[in-house]
């Protein structure tokens, strides 16, 4: 598919060989995805219940701060205007590659290259740290329910092997195992929040968790920190858009329809929260019960049976997140194979199902031995998570969440450079403002994250995870700086046809229709 719109860069046929797939065998297979499947596979990675029962608390309990209810609503303004520049790039250029697609058409090949690597490395520590959370919890349940003693790493590494085989799968037949899941954990979520409205706490239906009082002092920066954590996943939309009908319209819907529905969803969840204990009581209770908040209040108006099957949930809402997140990580991979920034073998599709087979079975490869990794050094005993499954999920977590800031202000700020250059400054004025306020709000939580590192990961501030962590993200910022000059000055075809995508494969189909009549008329004549 053609994007409708050009590079400041594009190869001809001089160039040379253009290394993007030939044929279908190279290609994400269109139209598998409508709305409703690209909806639900982007809000699975969200994990709504993850959020509620483990984002909310820590976040209560960390922080002190009642008022977070009125954070999500701030954060959901603040990605609106985001995806009001996003989106309208979206219409302009359909690539699996997404974040780095968009930057490099903004601010160039060598950029568009540095993020290439910094979203591989995002995603992936955002999908192996929540392999540890999940094994974590899948080891409680049999210890609660079954009576039975099961190390963390084992249903970790079996998650691993299930979600490589659904990797493998069409993206249609991911999108109903998402599907399936998140309706089911946000329907629990509701009723919880109904239950909560219907039975409130000692203060009755109070409203003080949304008065702005109550985000006054210090930390408000490091609980932006935390809540945005709950965000990630909508921005993931147009990593799908090669396999949907109609791109231009889809991606741009789903964006809107995934930030509103998540700002929304959060508030009124956080909210009901705070109305079960009584907003005094909220930093105390969550602080006392942490990650057991939730359960607890289900228990005391649900019921035993809903709080066992809330459990369960919760669990299958990770794997629905570890799910999604590996779909986004496989079709980076392909988008950089397809480009020359990774091995050609990364720009292949499997013949059967259209999914990017060789993306697929890396990013669970890298999984597996990030899972092993965590899992050889744990000499806690079965049952404790204080290291390192721990770790792997807070450290993981937070690397990613902090990949993905830094990528969406740098999206931010292509957006704008991407319609001033191209002469529409004027028509886009009011998107390139909300892009501009976006970004700013952007980078400011981008470096309150990196400044309170050691506080998101529960280290002392004299500590060199404090500063070693976040400088992964630097490093692959870094590393993928050096690459694209190297590329710019060695490979200036490749780095020209940098986010590119289909359209490098349709203007190399041009030259060669071009070389050929040309050819044709010179034996003619």
């Amino acid at each position: 598919m053609t994007t409708g719109s050009s590079s400041t860069s594009r190869p001809t046929a001089g160039d040379g060989g253009i290394s993007t797939f030939k044929g279908q065998e190279r290609a994400l297979r269109a139209d598998r995805l409508g709305t409703g499947g690209l909806l639900l596979s982007v809000l699975a990675a969200t994990a709504p219940l993850m959020v509620v029962a483990g984002v909310m608390p820590t976040t209560f309990a960390v922080m002190g701060i009642v008022g977070q209810p009125l954070l999500f609503v701030a954060l959901g303004v603040v990605l609106i205007l985001f995806s009001v520049g996003y989106a309208e790039m979206s219409r302009h250029v359909h690539n699996a590659g997404a974040f780095y697609a968009y930057i490099s058409r903004g601010l160039g090949g060598t950029a568009g290259a540095s993020a290439a690597l910094v979203a591989l490395v995002a995603y992936n520590a955002l999908q192996a740290g929540i392999y540890g959370i999940f094994g974590f919890e899948v080891s409680n349940l049999f210890a609660t329910y079954a009576d039975t003693t099961v190390a963390w790493w084992i249903p970790a590494l079996l998650a691993v092997a299930a979600v490589g085989v659904l990797g493998w799968l069409k993206i249609d037949v991911n999108a109903r195992v998402l599907g399936v899941l998140l309706v089911i954990e946000v329907a629990l979520v509701v009723i919880f929040d109904v239950a909560a409205v219907s039975d409130p706490g000692s203060q009755g239906l109070s409203l003080h968790a949304f008065d702005p009082g109550t985000l006054s002092g210090a930390g408000i920066g490091t609980a932006l920190c935390f809540c945005i954590a709950a965000f990630l996943g909508f921005e993931q939309a147009p990593v799908y858009a090669e396999e949907t009908s109609r791109p231009h319209i889809l991606v741009p819907r789903v964006m809107f329809l995934a930030v509103g529905g998540v700002a929304v969803f959060f508030a009124i969840s956080c909210w009901a929260l705070t109305v079960a204990t009584g907003p005094s009581a909220i930093v105390a209770t969550a602080q006392k019960e942490s990650a057991g908040l939730l359960f607890t209040l289900t228990e005391s108006r649900l019921g035993g049976t809903f709080t066992d099957v809330l459990h369960v949930l919760f669990v299958t809402g990770m794997f629905a997140a570890m799910l999604s997140f590996h779909n986004v990580v496989a079709r980076y991979a392909f988008a950089m194979g397809r480009e020359g920034l990774l091995p050609a073998a990364f720009g292949r599709t499997s013949s059967s199902s259209g999914a990017p087979a060789a993306g697929s079975l890396s990013q669970t490869a890298v999984s597996l031995v990030i899972v092993l990794a965590f899992a050889l050094t744990d000499g806690k005993p079965t049952g404790d998570p204080t290291a390192p499954v721990l770790h792997l999920f807070t450290w993981g977590g937070n690397i990613g969440a902090l990949g993905v800031i830094v990528l969406m202000a740098a999206a931010s700020l292509s957006v704008i450079v991407f319609f001033v250059r191209r002469g529409a400054a004027a028509a886009q004025a009011w998107r390139l403002a909300t892009s501009a306020l976006a970004g700013t709000a952007l980078l400011v939580i981008a470096v309150y994250t990196v400044k309170d590192f050691d506080v998101l990961v529960g280290t002392g501030p004299d500590s060199a995870l404090s500063w070693a962590l976040p400088g992964i993200i630097g490093l692959a910022l870094a590393a993928g700086l050096v690459q694209g000059a190297v590329l710019r000055s060695r490979k200036p075809a490749t780095h020209a046809r940098i986010g590119l995508g289909n359209e490098a494969f349709q203007l190399e189909k041009a030259a060669e229709a071009e070389a050929a009549g040309a050819g044709s008329q010179a034996d003619t004549g």
